[in-house]
C-alpha cells in the first residue's frame, strides 16, 4: 500500500519538466520525491538538482540525479520539500530534520516551492511542533536565555548526549511555543537575536501544497499577492 507521504511526493514530481533546475528537499517525505525523480532521470528526464542537505545529496547521487550548486545558478525552477506543520495560509514550521538553513536558502531562490505533506501536518495554528532555531555554537547559552524570555520554552537538541550539529556546524534550539499567534512577527524577532542563524518559520515561501489524505490528493495554491 502506498503511504500518504509517497502519494503526495509522486504527485509533486508530475510538475517537474525536462530542463528544470530542481531543489531537492530533506526528510522522509522528500526522500520519496528524490527517489521518484531518480527513476524518471533513469527513464530519460533531464534535470539538475540542488540538494538541501548532505543526506539528500548522498541520496540524489545514488539515484543518478546530476547535481549543481549556487556557483552555477542563481535560481531554481521548482523545489519539492516537506514540512513539519503547515497552516491554511501555507506558512510552515520546518527543520525537524535539522536542514532548515539550506532549505530556506533553496526555497528563497525558487520560482516555485511545492510542499508535500500528509493530512496530519495541516494545522489550524502553528506551534504544536517545536520550532527549531539554528544558532552558532559560540554564546548559544545567551540565545537560549533570550528564547526563554520570549516564552519559547527552549531545549537544546541533542544527539547521543551531545549538541546535534547541522550540516553547517551549528546547534539547534527547539522552542515549544505551543501556539504561535503571529508567525511573521515572531520570525522577525528571532532573526534579530545575535547568534541566531535562521528559524524554522517559513513564511510566504510555499507556492503550492500537495496534501495526501488517504487516497485523496488535495492541492492548494498560495494566492498571488
Amino acid at each position: 500500500m502506498i503511504s500518504e507521504k509517497q502519494r503526495s511526493a509522486e504527485a509533486a514530481c508530475e510538475y517537474v519538466k525536462d530542463g528544470m533546475i530542481v531543489g531537492l528537499g530533506t526528510g522522509s517525505t522528500a526522500e520519496f520525491a528524490v527517489k521518484k525523480l531518480g527513476e524518471r532521470v533513469r527513464e530519460g528526464l533531464s534535470i539538475r538538482g540542488v540538494p538541501t542537505s548532505d543526506s539528500t545529496r548522498e541520496l540524489a547521487e545514488s539515484e543518478g540525479i546530476p547535481l549543481i550548486d549556487f556557483s552555477e545558478t542563481m535560481y531554481i525552477d521548482l523545489t519539492i520539500d516537506g514540512a513539519d506543520e503547515i497552516d491554511a495560509e501555507l506558512n510552515m514550521i520546518k527543520g525537524g530534520g535539522a536542514a532548515l538553513l539550506r532549505e530556506k536558502i533553496v526555497a528563497s531562490a525558487s520560482r516555485e516551492e511545492i510542499i508535500i505533506v500528509s493530512g496530519a501536518k495541516l494545522v489550524a495554528q502553528l506551534g504544536a511542533f517545536p520550532l527549531p532555531v539554528e544558532v552558532i555554537p559560540f554564546g548559544w547559552q545567551i540565545v537560549f536565555n533570550q528564547l526563554e524570555s520570549m516564552q519559547g520554552n527552549p531545549e537544546l537538541r541533542l544527539k547521543q548526549g551531545q549538541p546535534q550539529l547541522t550540516d553547517q556546524g551549528n546547534f539547534i534550539i527547539d522552542c515549544h511555543f505551543r501556539k504561535i499567534e503571529n508567525a511573521e512577527q515572531l520570525e522577525i524577532n528571532l532573526n534579530m537575536l545575535p547568534g541566531v542563524v535562521e528559524s524554522g518559520l517559513f513564511i510566504k515561501l510555499c507556492t503550492r501544497m500537495i496534501l495526501a489524505d488517504g487516497e485523496q490528493i488535495i492541492i492548494k495554491n498560495r494566492p498571488s499577492s
